[in-house]
């Protein structure tokens, strides 16, 4: 176990992470302690994790820090502790309990091993299944979803999600074509002859794309996934498709008149459906991506597009199923994102290491025996080599289990690139690499945080997180978020563009008529307090638009987009600045009575950097004085949750 300095050290330079958390605890162990036992027992592969209790995390830094408040009777909390962990799951929990001093403080460590695999899922008896159990996904502890469970049963031996039986389609909707393809793709492999010599009908069985029920043979997900023909997919599968979309800029365009200059949209058996979604997008890729005659295959010298292939392959083998989401290839001027349903089972900090967590692991098999897939377990690794081989920056990766997708870039460029350097050059300062690889990051996709950055540099941890605090020490970036969810956006010292170009919004200066912002609006028509809000949003990394392109839920979240307000609450935003006071509590209302707000809105508009500051210091109150509501109420820590005036408020 770590010495408790090296912990503190740990934690004040990169907060919590997916083996460490802190806890007061100062006389008790409360739920909250229980549920990181149950996700450290159970993440695969974690190895458990550590919670020190007696240490606080102190808000009101800018930056988070943690100190020492110690515990008052270590040796009762540490008997609770043992017999909680003992009694309160479904299976006994033998923590490793150290107490240590620290400036005349006592904190306790308290290790937790990972359970074994015939334990799993450890859950809290009390809750039971799936409520109960917990996976410890970055420094959050997660309640279980189905999928979760499956990744903790399938160490048992359970059965994945894509031998589902489709009741309601027959053998008659398998496309002979495209088993014939598998058959061919399986030769070019080199499986063994006796595979290859089985009928259709025992193929498809010995592979479970064909299952027994309810008396007759029915296709299994698996088999349409593989052998369904078009119209099958349309009529039992409609969202399992791939939508390749080419927007103008390097921003999502929310007017529906606008948004896309193309669109397609892809259906049919997966094995073919990879080489035209790899086609369609290497059509439309600038000069220097093109293929050479047999680039589809696996076995092909390394290009981007390899790359993008790989990200394309692991798109639909990782998918969730369960989720009625097609997959998404958005093409930007100065990227590809590639975006499917279902967070990586895999943990963060294992992305680059051998070792592969399926949902799908019948169709997993599928890809690797036919070579689709590189290989098992590598798949990040490998797009990373191959685009670093061709001159390229890095991939980055996100998995965001809240809004339950992963996330795949690829730039059309190298960062440090001519353009990049130039641009940098106006700054009148020594940068590290990893600096400038955050500020272009921002310059790129408005935003960076501490993974990506490493993603794209290879630096560790430790520096990147030193990196991203010297920029927000010299104001060129701020810190948005705390834990886990720490972002960076442009700060107020951002370098500018150099030439024509004014910052994030490519606006041209020059004529009285040029547009200034992503709205068009002109220069010198603009109200100064208008013009005023508007620039603090656009700091944040926010744009005002007409209040009626929020017409709901869905629109409502999308935090990138503010309404328009007005004029005497954007006087009153304005007039307000900084400071706190009774002031805010009318403004919060009337915020919330436009249109149902989240607490990251809300603060960009007060132009408050600690969102957990505004939470307890106003919106909770305010819920609880029943003058706010949530929009989410069955749950608090809903993703989207937002808050809400009820109606006659304020």
């Amino acid at each position: 176990m770590k010495s408790l300095p090296e912990i503190l050290k740990e934690l004040n330079e990169l907060d919590e992470n997916p083996r460490l958390e802190a806890k007061a605890c100062r006389d008790a162990v409360g739920p909250s302690f229980y549920e990181s036992v149950c996700a450290f027992a159970n993440e695969p592969g974690l190895g458990g994790g550590i919670l020190v209790l007696g240490v606080s995390r102190v808000e009101d830094d800018m930056f988070g820090a943690y100190e020492v408040t110690g515990v008052t009777d270590p040796d009762k909390l540490s008997l609770d502790i043992a017999s909680g962990c003992s009694s309160k799951f479904n299976c006994r929990i033998r923590p490793q309990i150290e107490a240590v001093e620290y400036h005349k403080k006592i904190v306790l460590l308290v290790e937790i091993p990972e359970s074994s695999a015939a334990n799993k899922p450890v859950f809290l008896k009390k809750l039971g299944l799936p409520k109960g159990a917990r996976r410890r996904i970055g420094s959050s502890d997660q309640q279980c979803d189905e999928d979760d469970l499956q990744i903790l049963f399938a160490e048992r031996g359970g059965e994945s999600y894509d031998l589902t039986p489709i009741s309601s389609a027959s053998t008659l909707d398998f496309d002979e074509d495209a088993i014939a393809h598998y058959r061919s793709l399986l030769a070019k492999a080199g499986s063994d002859g006796e595979m290859l010599s089985w009928d259709d009908e025992e193929l498809l069985e010995a592979i479970n794309a064909v299952r027994e029920h309810e008396g007759k043979w029915r296709p299994t997900l698996l088999g349409l996934l593989l052998f369904g023909k078009r119209a099958a997919h349309r009529r039992e599968l409609p969202m399992v498709r791939i939508d390749y979309i080419r927007v103008p800029g390097k921003t999502w365009v929310e007017n529906p008149e606008e948004r896309f200059t193309t669109s397609y949209d892809m259906r049919g058996p997966v094995l073919r459906l990879i080489d035209r979604a790899l086609a369609t997008v290497v059509d439309d890729l600038p000069k220097g991506f093109e293929l050479p005659e047999g680039s589809a295959q696996a076995k092909t010298p390394s290009l981007p597009a390899k790359a993008l292939r790989e990200a394309i392959v692991n798109a639909v083998m990782h998918r969730s199923y369960r989720v009625d989401s097609p997959i998404q290839i958005i093409r930007y001027s100065n990227r590809v994102e590639i975006i499917n349903a279902g967070f990586s089972l895999k943990n963060e900090d294992r992305w680059l290491k051998p070792g592969s967590e399926n949902r799908n692991k019948n169709l997993a098999a599928i890809f690797h025996e036919t070579n689709t897939a590189e290989t098992k377990g590598t798949g990040i690794s490998y797009m990373r080599k191959k685009m670093i081989e061709a001159g390229f920056s890095p991939p980055t990766f996100e998995s965001d289990r809240g809004q339950n997708r992963f996330t795949s870039e690829f730039f059309l460029h190298h960062f440090l690139s001519e353009d990049g350097l130039d641009w940098l050059a106006q700054i009148n300062a020594t940068l590290s690499e990893g600096q400038k690889y955050a500020l272009i990051a921002v310059r790129e996709s408005l935003r960076v945080d501490n993974r990506s950055l490493r993603q794209l540099t290879g630096n560790d941890i430790f520096s990147a997180s030193s990196d991203l605090r010297k920029l927000c020490d010299a104001k060129m970036l701020q810190k948005m978020g705390a834990g886990s969810a720490t972002y960076y956006l442009k700060g107020e010292r951002f370098p500018p563009e150099v030439g024509s170009e004014l910052g994030e919004l490519g606006s041209e200066l020059g004529e009285l008529g040029s547009e200034v912002g992503e709205l068009g609006s002109e220069v010198g028509e603009l109200d100064p307090e208008v013009a005023e809000l508007r620039d603090r949003l656009g700091r944040a990394g926010y744009q005002l638009v007409d209040p009626s392109m929020f017409k709901g839920p869905e629109l409502s979240r999308h935090e990138k987009l503010l309404p328009e307000l007005p004029e005497h609450l954007t006087h009153a935003l304005i007039q307000k600045g900084k400071r706190g006071g009774p002031e805010t509590v009318p403004i919060i209302l009337e915020l919330c009575q436009i249109q149902p707000m989240s607490a990251a809105q809300i603060a960009a508009y007060l132009d408050k950097k600690d969102i957990g500051f505004l939470k307890r210091t106003h919106l909770r109150p305010l819920i609880e004085q029943g003058k706010l509501s949530y929009l989410y109420q069955e749950n608090e820590n809903h993703p989207h949750q937002a808050y809400r005036t009820p109606t006659g408020q304020p």
